[in-house]
C-alpha cells in the first residue's frame, strides 16, 4: 500500500457513504466517497461514487468516476458494466457495447449477468431479437433468479410466437 494511505479509514468512510446512498442521502454519500478516496483510492469507491452520480442522472460525472476505477483496477468488472449502462441511458447504444463486452470478460466480477442483460437491451433496441434472447438466456444461466432477464426473455418469446 502506498505511503500515506489509510485503508481502514477508507473502508469505514466507504461503508458510511454506502449507508447514506441507500437512504437516498446522495450529497452526503458523495462527500464520504470522496473522503474515502482521499484516504485510499480504490476501484470500488470510484465506481460507487459514479453510481451515486447516476442516481442524480449525472451521466458524464458517473462515467468519469468509472474511468478512474478502471485506472486503479482494470480487472474490476463493475465500472465497465456501469459505463455501458450509463451510455445506454444517454442513448449512446453502440458506444455502450465495447464496455459491456469488457465487463463480460472481466476477471474480478461476480455479476456477469448484468452486462449480458444490458447487451440484450441493446440488441432488443436494435430489433435484433434473437441476439437479445441469447443475451437474456445467458444472464439467466449466470443468475437464475434475475427477474428482469426472465421477464425480458418471456416478453420476446411471446412476441416471436
Amino acid at each position: 500500500m502506498p505511503e500515506g494511505h489509510d485503508r481502514e479509514l477508507a473502508f469505514e468512510l466507504f461503508r458510511q457513504a454506502y449507508d447514506h446512498q441507500l437512504r437516498g442521502e446522495l450529497d452526503e454519500a458523495i462527500e464520504l466517497y470522496k473522503r474515502s478516496l482521499e484516504a485510499c483510492p480504490t476501484a470500488e469507491a470510484y465506481t460507487f461514487l459514479g453510481w451515486t452520480y447516476s442516481f442524480m442522472s449525472q451521466w458524464d460525472e458517473a462515467i468519469a468516476e468509472c474511468r478512474k476505477a478502471i485506472e486503479v483496477d482494470p480487472d474490476f468488472g463493475n465500472p465497465y458494466n456501469d459505463i455501458g449502462a450509463y451510455l445506454i441511458e444517454k442513448g449512446q447504444w453502440d458506444e455502450a457495447v465495447p464496455w459491456l463486452e469488457k465487463a463480460c470478460a472481466a476477471r474480478r466480477y461476480e455479476s456477469h449477468f448484468f452486462p449480458h442483460f444490458n447487451l440484450g437491451r441493446i440488441c432488443e433496441h436494435k430489433r435484433q431479437f434473437r441476439q437479445a434472447m441469447d443475451h437474456y438466456k445467458r444472464a439467466l444461466e449466470l443468475s437464475p433468479q434475475y427477474t428482469l432477464a426472465a421477464r425480458a426473455l418471456r416478453r420476446l418469446q411471446a412476441m416471436m410466437n
